[in-house]
């Protein structure tokens, strides 16, 4: 009866959180949708929506009507993406490597990827033929492939008869953020003008960009992959507790491992081409879910998406707003909340091993 009583207490926990970050995202997403350099009254918003599809109940002008479906709508729905993305992609690499310090940017996804983004962009006009046939997706794709093959020679560099020792983890990937980093300073000496401003755009992360094929873009490949991340609870769950205690309960680790490694890529890489390098979401967000919450991926995974989208919808709402009528780079709004969260943590670490 007192196992029925715990399991009944945790659903209950878990819906309760997961309704209270749904009801908080929908409030940023409505506030977000009426404040900007050129604000629109939430009556307005809710008739342009409705207009839509074919009801009509109040007045608004065209003017309104562009600036929120070409403008705004398209930035909040991405912000939203690539903060779930983010939020789930470090929730998922933390539990794997049992480490809340890990995340997609200290481990080399977001700076793979950002490579790789800025390689097509700086030297894809040297092959025509590639951007014709990639299309829309040439960038997102070479930004996925940057990200997978950063976050594989990070995980094969810090493993060694199949564990990985986190320690090595994370000097992997401060190595390869060097690299890269040197690598698109190398890129951006050969750009021309074009490609340097664009250059700023990755540098600092901006949603600015936004537009209706990008959100498509993002619904496809990060949505769906966060969707199949949190199917893998279970078996992070398992892993928590050892990769060979888990292997022992029927989890294939190697598996888990390789398609959490995958689908985090992917979603990172191809937020990152769209959006530039956004740090510290992936680290704050599962952390502080866990810390409020506990460690079980049937809420962590699911919550972390929430929060994340969340956290970066309010990062854009505030990038929009504090400097009016011109824009602060999300980037920076989330590098300002995250750094003294990322020291704090590492002295809380510190802490926990001196006692």
């Amino acid at each position: 009866m007192l196992a029925i009583s715990n399991k009944v207490s945790k659903n209950r926990l878990r819906v309760l959180v997961l309704a209270s970050l749904g009801i908080g995202l929908m409030g940023v997403l409505m506030l977000s949708s009426t404040q900007g350099a050129y604000p629109i009254p939430m009556l307005q918003v809710v008739a342009i929506l409705l207009d839509q599809v074919g009801i009509a109940i109040g007045q608004f002008d065209s003017q309104q009507a562009n600036v929120f479906l070409q403008l705004r709508l398209p930035r909040i729905l991405l912000a939203m993406l690539v903060g779930a993305g983010l939020g789930i992609s470090g929730a998922a690499l933390q539990g794997l490597f049992r480490n809340p310090l890990v995340e997609p940017g200290l481990i080399g996804v977001s700076s793979g990827g950002a490579l790789f983004a800025v390689l097509y962009i700086v030297f894809g006009s040297y092959f025509p033929i590639l951007a014709r046939v990639a299309g829309n997706l040439g960038l997102p794709f070479f930004a996925f492939l940057g990200g997978l093959i950063n976050v594989f020679l990070v995980y094969r560099l810090a493993s060694q008869a199949g564990k990985t020792d986190i320690a090595l983890l994370i000097l992997a990937g401060v190595a390869l953020n060097a690299l890269c980093g040197a690598l698109i300073g190398l890129s951006i000496f050969y750009a021309d003008d074009a490609a340097l401003r664009n250059f700023t755009f990755w540098s600092l992360g901006d949603v600015g960009g936004a537009n209706w094929t990008k959100v498509g873009i993002g619904s496809l490949f990060i949505g769906l992959p966060a969707l199949v991340l949190t199917s893998q609870h279970k078996q992070l769950n398992a892993l928590a507790i050892g990769e060979s205690e888990a292997f022992h309960l029927g989890v294939s680790v190697q598996k888990v491992k390789y398609m959490v490694l995958l689908l985090s890529a992917l979603m990172v890489g191809v937020g990152v081409s769209m959006t530039g390098a956004i740090g510290f979401v992936g680290l704050v967000v599962p952390h502080l879910i866990r810390l409020l919450f506990g460690a079980d991926h049937r809420l962590v995974l699911p919550a972390s998406i929430l929060l994340g989208a969340l956290l970066l919808s309010f990062a854009d709402l505030l990038a929009r707003i504090i400097v009016m009528p011109a824009e602060m780079p999300i980037g920076i709004i989330t590098a300002i909340i995250g750094s003294p969260f990322f020291i704090g943590l590492i002295m809380n670490v510190k802490t926990i091993k001196k006692a």
